[in-house]
């Protein structure tokens, strides 16, 4: 109650009081879930520059797989172009574009979470109630995503040069991922500022972070394969700004002044917005909604859809999208292997097969799987928002009952991966099938082989869902798992890890379909526990307070 009345700094720094100590403080929040990200792209940027040197020996073989991929489109489109042949050239087309999207996603997440979304749940009302200037808030949410930028920059750069990459190279693609993730927290900010509800502001970022991957992968995808410069569409994308940096292959420091401008210019304009609003306000206004609530709203279930739809729908398109592209590479896996024998164990070691297609084939759904993953912990986490916001104890009040109310959230999470999956299985199978000229016999071995990754995921969702149910505090943990099953999906195989370790993830439990015999044991072991983790969890949500 003292610090409320103590007089705040005079002139501009006034703004900014207390700047430090929120930092510490969401420093501190996010003391897990910050290094398991940064340490999830970096150790992708480790393996994947590792396995190319395993895989391509010579010279020869490096040239030979850079015009192989700038000959096709779909591969274009999905990694980018490569405008080099060297181990740092390509490793810069093979992963960069993706460590990208990551540091973005991972800095619009930062800034919400801790801008928009502490005002929100009314914990900032409280906070500046002391000695906390106006814009420390989103100065603290800014300087902690660029805090962990900056850690990604120096990770990545130090791999690169610990690999023995020339340090301009290795400099340069640390600033690409670095200031991408720059350009999406000044993105978050802004649309930090617009709207009340932190969930339209993730949605705001997060379209604008999809855009730029379309933008980017459609501009690659319309690249004459021969043409040295990039497309109109690469250029109108921040993540296809990072891709004409072209580390290693020239180092174009002049086009990072692009972002290093978006970045300014957001920011000013979050700070000039934030300025002109009040605490807890947007600019936004929210639409009142109707007078009397429909049908679908009368029960729990209801409010649940209704809640998640969105989301839910923007991960079907966006798995439908994803099987396309992959149905349409999937046809011409032996003309991008190629003879690198190298390549070609990778391949049937990733897919479990020793017929290559059915093994890229494999390979492509298990990737889908592991995304899928994604979703399924972000729908039950939600059940934690309803509950530390506020917003579950009024229908708790009345006669709703705690396991109902969780169940209207847990059929979207179960029964979600369910139509994602197929959505993605139908799109993959119905691509393949028409490039393969056998829609009647692809399309559904490869949608059967999508929906057989379900259980895994149902695992994953039960362990969110216990985590959630009896230890709510750390909730935000349940990202740990999900990114370590995903980095030993994607990288296990590569880094020819002990299968006791690829073990851990349910993963690795199922049959690598389509194209091997299936048995029953696996999948009855992992509805068993995908049914035991959630009943522990509903039982310790039944018997706890509520926060």
């Amino acid at each position: 109650m003292t610090a409320a009345v103590l007089p705040l700094p005079r002139g501009g720094a006034r703004h900014l009081t207390g700047t430090g100590t929120l930092i510490r403080l969401a420093l501190r929040r996010d003391r897990v879930l910050l290094p398991v990200w940064v340490l999830v792209v970096a150790g992708a940027v480790s393996g994947v520059e590792r396995s190319l040197e395993n895989l391509y020996g010579t010279g020869t073989e490096r040239a030979e797989l850079a015009a192989d991929m700038n000959a096709n489109g779909s591969l274009r489109a999905l990694y980018g172009a490569v405008f080099g042949d060297s181990y740092g050239a390509l490793t810069a087309w093979r992963i960069g574009g993706y460590a990208a999207l990551l540091a973005g996603l991972m800095s619009l997440i930062i800034v919400i979470r801790h801008s928009r979304e502490e005002e929100e749940t009314g914990r900032q009302e409280a906070l500046s109630a002391a000695m906390v200037g106006r814009r420390a808030p989103l100065t603290s949410a800014l300087a902690t995503a660029a805090l962990a930028d900056v850690l990604l920059l120096a990770l990545c750069t130090a791999i690169l040069l610990g690999a023995g990459r020339p340090v301009a190279g290795s400099l340069a693609f640390g600033l690409t991922v670095a200031l991408s993730g720059l350009v999406f927290a000044a993105v978050a900010a802004v649309a930090a500022q617009l709207t009340e509800n932190a969930r339209h502001a993730k949605g705001i970022a997060g379209a604008v972070l999809g855009v730029a991957f379309v933008l980017r992968a459609a501009g690659d995808a319309a690249r004459e394969a021969a043409s040295a410069g990039s497309h109109p569409l690469v250029w109108a994308s921040p993540l296809g700004w990072a891709e004409n940096v072209r580390p290693f292959a020239g180092d174009r420091w002049w086009v990072l002044l692009l972002p290093v401008g978006l970045v300014a210019g957001c920011v000013a304009l979050a700070y000039a917005l934030a300025d002109r609003r009040d605490l807890g306000a947007g600019f936004v206004r929210p639409r009142p909604g109707p007078a009397h609530a429909p049908a679908s709203l009368a029960g729990v279930y209801g409010l649940a859809w209704r809640l998640q739809r969105g989301t839910l729908l923007a991960w079907t398109v966006g798995f439908a999208f994803a099987g396309a592209v992959f149905g349409g590479i999937a046809d011409g896996a032996q003309d991008i292997v190629g003879d690198n024998t190298g390549t070609r164990d990778l391949i049937r070691r990733m897919g479990g097969h020793p017929a290559l297609t059915d093994a890229f084939l494999s390979t492509l759904v298990g990737m889908l799987g592991l995304i899928c993953a994604l979703f399924t912990a972000g729908s039950v986490l939600r059940l934690r928002d309803e509950e530390s916001n506020g917003r579950a104890e009024p229908l708790l009040a009345n006669t709703v009952g705690r396991l109902r109310w969780a169940g209207g959230h847990l059929v979207i999470a179960y029964a979600g991966p369910v139509l994602i999956l197929a959505a993605g299985g139908l799109a993959m199978g119905l691509s393949y099938g028409i490039t393969a000229g056998d829609v009647s016999g692809e399309l559904p071995r490869i949608l059967l082989a999508a929906l057989a990754q379900v259980p895994a995921v149902w695992v994953l969702t039960g362990l969110a869902v216990l985590v959630v149910g009896a230890l709510p505090r750390l909730a935000a943990a349940v990202w740990g798992p999900v990114g370590l099953v995903i980095a030993l999906g994607w990288l296990g195989p590569v880094l020819k890890l002990p299968q006791a370790v690829l073990d851990v993830s349910p993963f690795g439990h199922l049959p690598k379909l389509p194209g091997t015999d299936v048995t029953a044991t696996p999948y009855l072991w992992l509805l068993a526990l995908a049914l035991a983790l959630p009943t522990a969890g509903l039982l310790a949500l039944r018997g706890r307070d509520l926060d």
